[in-house]
């Protein structure tokens, strides 16, 4: 009986890019949070003599062959376990493209969850993720879900606490889709001409922007409460606080105590973090790097995060306005965090007033991404 796989999209709670690097990538530091909004990838597989995929796809646009992200997946994965078999993939599309919500790296991930369950297999997750980074940098992140922090060129990966309103862990979202395509690639190039001129004193210095690093500095503290050491050394130039404030530095010491070595800013924060840790990553000032460049060449996409946001420039009064909004990757989706579904309604109704659609979705914490990833 085929496996359908429901493949959730992502949208970038912060983006900082880095110089470009000897191998033509960037590094770049993210904080990666999966959402509701899907496609659904239905994979058939028995083993066979030979390896052969058939995939197809619910939109004309998306490539059926071997460009195609979960044909990537399926192919690696049968060469690395030495395995041949009959695959069919089909891909009912309902994310965009070039949209930057990892619809395509999505895909991979669940045509490879779908194979797994297919054909009996237990890759394990060292074999499962170096799979994924060979296919996208995106990829690996859609094999835990819920709140991902990202760094080299996306594709480390490490699992933090989903991020949190008011004690809640699923946040009302609306995500904007402009009939934009924004090629990724192009885009990295205008930042790469950016840091050439030098015409911005933000752009040269770090490998990765100071916002991101105070994100992992906001991690950092609640790793360090929790008593476990999370993600160390996802970004760059973070390991000096978390070797500060990790429990093995502090044998002994009660939370209090603990606290104590924290800043002033470092302790509100931490404070804040488990009931609103949305909160606390806002006050950092993250944005999303790729505005810099992506905003001047789609003005219209500037245009869409101010009615995403509310300000009092749209000409609406008397609702209250998004926490946190911004581009998704390098765009053209953007998306908006809500405290109350009432409020991302009427975000909603603004952007369609506007001639943009515009989805009403929520955050997806871990455990619900995978309690209702299969849809049976």
């Amino acid at each position: 009986m085929p496996t359908r796989v429901r493949s959730y999209s992502k949208i970038n709670l912060g983006l900082a890019i880095g110089a470009p690097r000897p191998d033509g990538f960037h590094s770049l530091a993210t904080l990666y949070q999966t959402l509701g909004l899907h496609d659904v990838v239905t994979v058939t597989a028995a083993p066979d003599c030979h390896t052969r995929i058939v995939l197809r796809c619910s939109d004309p646009r998306v490539p059926c062959d071997a460009r195609n992200t979960a044909w990537k997946m399926v192919e690696k994965t049968l060469a690395a376990l030495g395995r041949t078999a009959r695959v069919e993939i089909h891909i009912q599309k309902n994310l965009p493209i070039q949209g930057g919500m990892g619809a395509g790296s999505a895909n991979a991930a669940a045509a490879l969850i779908g194979l797994e369950r297919e054909m009996n297999l237990n890759l394990g997750d060292a074999i499962r993720m170096e799979i994924a980074a060979q296919v996208g940098s995106d990829v690996p992140l859609f094999l835990l879900g819920g709140s991902v922090l990202g760094s080299d060129r996306g594709q480390v990966v490490e699992a933090v606490d989903d991020v949190t309103l008011d004690g809640e862990t699923e946040i009302a979202c609306v995500v904007a889709l402009p009939r934009i395509g924004v090629s990724t690639p192009a885009a990295f190039r205008e930042w790469d001409k950016l840091l050439a001129a030098g015409t911005d004193p933000d752009l040269h210095n770090p490998p990765v922007r100071d916002t991101l690093e105070e994100l992992s500095r906001t991690y950092a503290s609640v790793v360090a409460r929790q008593g476990r050491r999370g993600a160390s050394g996802i970004f760059l130039d973070s390991s000096a606080f978390f070797e500060a404030h990790t429990p093995e530095k502090q044998q002994g010491l009660s939370r209090e105590q603990s606290h104590a070595s924290l800043t002033a800013d470092e302790s509100e924060i931490v404070n804040d973090l488990a009931e609103n840790s949305l909160l606390a990553l806002v006050r950092t000032g993250i944005e999303n790097d790729f505005e810099t460049v992506v905003f001047p060449q789609y003005p219209l996409l500037r245009e869409i995060k101010r009615h995403l946001m509310g300000t009092e420039a749209t000409g609406f009064s008397g609702e209250s306005p998004a926490l946190y909004a911004a581009l998704s990757g390098s765009g053209s989706a953007l998306f908006g965090l809500y405290r109350t579904q009432t409020d991302a309604s009427a975000a909603q109704q603004r952007l369609q007033q506007q001639g943009v659609e515009a989805i009403v979705t929520k955050t997806m914490p871990r455990a619900r991404y995978w309690s209702e990833m299969f849809a049976e």
